[in-house]
């Protein structure tokens, strides 16, 4: 199972940044909108050199995905990006929006629970019967939105690859999280 964590919009935090680098993850997506472009690339080289087995990808910045070779989160409004430029994640809020980023590397679906500032939750249930519908092959589906340790094991799937949160990794120790996600 992947483990793909999300920085909290914080900052850079060199500190809390390592720890959640160093703790097993497999992805680390900087959701860092408020840091300049320098900044933000400086925090990108700088995750790049401490964990370089770690997948990286940057919201919002395709300057600094293009900059730096690693992927590119597009938010909800942002524009398309063409193939082959970089990897590309998008969030999938609702089943309609399928069609239109199927070809995308990885979606984020959200939220799959109950989270704070999010809209309605997919639930299991219905989260299991979108995943059933899709074909076999396409992006990387993670699962995002109140994902839990606890509550992970209810969304297991053949064509699930994993999870990606932020309050798990970012609230309390991250590699006791890792160790919980990966207990099954």
């Amino acid at each position: 199972m992947i483990l793909l964590a999300i920085t909290p919009g914080l900052g850079f935090d060199p500190s809390a940044w390592r720890a959640v680098l160093t703790s097993g993850v497999d992805a680390f997506l900087i959701r860092e909108k408020q840091m300049p472009t320098r900044g933000l690339l400086g925090a990108v080289r700088w995750c790049q050199d401490l964990a370089p087995h770690v997948e990286l990808w940057v919201a919002g910045r395709l300057e600094v995905a293009c900059a730096t070779g690693c992927g590119l989160h597009g938010a909800e409004a942002d524009p398309e990006v063409g193939p082959g430029l970089v990897p590309v994640s998008r969030p999938l809020h609702e089943e309609g929006q399928w069609e239109a980023r199927r070809d995308a590397d990885q979606l984020l679906i959200s939220p799959v629970f109950a989270s704070p500032g999010k809209g309605a939750p997919w639930g299991p249930g219905r989260f299991r019967r979108f995943l059933d519908e899709l074909p076999a092959s396409g992006p990387r589906l993670l699962a995002l939105g109140g994902v839990t340790p606890e509550n992970a094991p209810l969304l297991r799937h053949l064509r699930l690859a994993g999870i990606a949160a932020i309050r798990p990794f970012w609230e309390g120790k991250p590699e006791e999280a890792v160790a919980r996600f990966r207990r099954d």
